[in-house]
C-alpha cells in the first residue's frame, strides 16, 4: 500500500508543530516576552497570524511558497515511513528546551539522494562544501558568526544610549506608545523574513508546495495558524527559556532592537549581497539568532561591568552547546536513514 499521501500530510503537520514549538519563539520571542504582561495573547497572535497568512498567500500565488529554497531538491516520489522520524525526534529534543535547527533536522533528510552511501564518505558530505549538507552547514556557521560579531559591535557602540539608558529609565506611558509601534513594526519585517527562509523546512513535505491546490493550502495555512495560536496560548514553551535569560530583553525598546538587527541579517543573507554564501541555499535561522543573543549579551556586560563573568560564559556557551548537539543529532539521523534505506 502506497502510504505517501499520509505520511506527507502527516509529516507537515508534526513538522509545523516542531518548527512552530522551535523556531517561530526564537524570531518572536522578545515580541512575546515583552507583550505578555500587557496585551492578551490573542491579539499578539492575530498580528502574528496576519503576518503567516500574507506571506504564505503571496508565496502561493506567486507559485513558490518556499521562496526558492526548494529549488535544488529532488523530491522522492514515494515517501517512505521513516520521513516522519526527523519531526518526531525534533519535538521530543524541543520538548527540553534546547534550540534546534529544523534547517539540519528536516531539509538534509531529503537531500538522501546527494548523501554518499558508505559511512567515510558520508562524513567528508559534512564538510564538502559543495554537497547539499555541507554548503547549508557552512552558510548556518557563517549565520553564527556574522550574527555573533555583528552584534558585539553594535551593541558596543549603541548600549550607553540603548541599553544602559533603558534599564536606568523606565518607559514612560507617551514612549510606550511609540516603542510599541516600533516594536511591532520591526517584528512584522522580521517575522516576513523568517517566513521566506523557514517556510522550507515545513513545506519541504508538500513538495514544496508546487503542486498544492487551493483547497490543500488552505488546509495547511490553517494548520500553520492554528499551531501558532496554541505557542501564544502557551507563552512559548520551553525554548522560550533562551530569551528570557538575556538581559533586559522584557523591555520593549530592547526588543525592538533585537528584531530588527535579526532582521536585517536575515534579509542580508536571503539575497547574498556579498556574494559568500549562496542566495538560494537554505540556512539555519536558529544559529543566527543565538549568535546575535550571544553577541549582544557580551557586548552589554563589557559595556556595564567591563568584564564577562563566569555566567554569562556558560550561558553562551551552553545555547552554542545545544545548537550543536541539535546539528550533530540531525546528522546522525540522516545518516542512519541513509544506511537503513540503502
Amino acid at each position: 500500500m502506497d502510504i505517501s499521501f499520509l505520511v506527507m500530510w502527516l509529516g507537515f503537520a508534526l513538522a509545523s508543530y516542531s518548527v512552530v514549538g522551535n523556531d517561530v519563539i526564537q524570531t518572536l520571542g522578545t515580541f512575546l516576552t515583552s507583550n505578555e504582561k500587557r496585551v492578551k495573547w490573542w491579539i499578539l497572535w492575530l498580528f502574528s497570524a496576519s503576518v503567516l497568512s500574507a506571506v504564505l498567500i503571496y508565496g502561493y500565488v506567486q507559485g513558490n511558497i518556499s521562496y526558492g529554497r526548494l529549488d535544488k531538491f529532488v523530491f522522492p516520489e514515494q515517501y517512505a515511513w521513516y520521513y516522519l522520524l526527523p519531526p518526531i525526534v525534533l519535538l521530543a529534543i524541543t520538548r527540553l528546551g534546547i534550540p534546534v535547527s529544523t534547517t539540519f533536522m528536516i531539509l538534509t533528510l531529503f537531500s538522501l539522494s546527494d548523501i554518499p552511501g558508505d559511512l567515510p564518505t558520508m562524513v567528508n558530505s559534512v564538510f564538502d562544501t559543495d554537497q547539499q549538507l555541507g554548503s547549508m552547514i557552512q552558510k548556518s556557521w557563517m549565520g553564527y558568526v556574522v550574527a555573533f560579531g555583528a552584534a558585539i559591535i553594535i551593541y558596543l557602540l549603541i548600549t550607553r544610549l540603548t541599553e544602559k539608558f533603558f534599564l536606568d529609565n523606565p518607559i514612560t506611558k507617551n514612549g510606550r506608545v511609540f516603542w510599541t509601534i516600533a516594536q511591532w513594526c520591526s517584528t512584522g519585517f522580521l517575522w516576513s523574513q523568517w517566513l521566506t527562509q523557514d517556510l522550507a523546512n515545513i513545506y519541504v513535505y508538500l513538495r514544496g508546495g508546487f503542486e498544492t491546490t487551493p483547497f490543500g493550502f488552505g488546509v495547511s495555512l490553517a494548520i500553520l495558524v492554528g499551531l501558532l495560536a496554541y505557542i501564544f496560548y502557551s507563552r512559548g514553551g520551553a525554548v522560550q527559556e533562551v530569551v528570557r535569560q538575556k538581559t533586559n530583553t522584557e523591555d520593549i525598546r530592547s526588543a525592538t532592537f533585537v528584531d530588527l538587527i535579526y532582521g536585517i541579517i536575515l534579509y542580508i543573507f536571503k539575497y547574498d549581497y556579498f556574494g559568500l554564501w549562496g542566495a538560494k541555499i537554505p540556512m539555519s535561522t536558529t544559529w543566527v539568532f543565538i549568535g546575535l543573543l550571544a553577541g549582544r549579551e557580551i557586548a552589554i556586560r563589557l559595556h556595564l561591568e567591563r568584564k564577562i563573568n563566569k555566567k554569562v560564559a556558560r550561558m553562551i556557551f551552553a545555547d552554542l552547546g545545544k545548537v550543536f548537539i541539535g546539528l550533530m543529532v540531525s546528522v546522525l539521523l540522516v545518516f542512519v536513514i541513509k544506511l537503513l534505506a540503502g
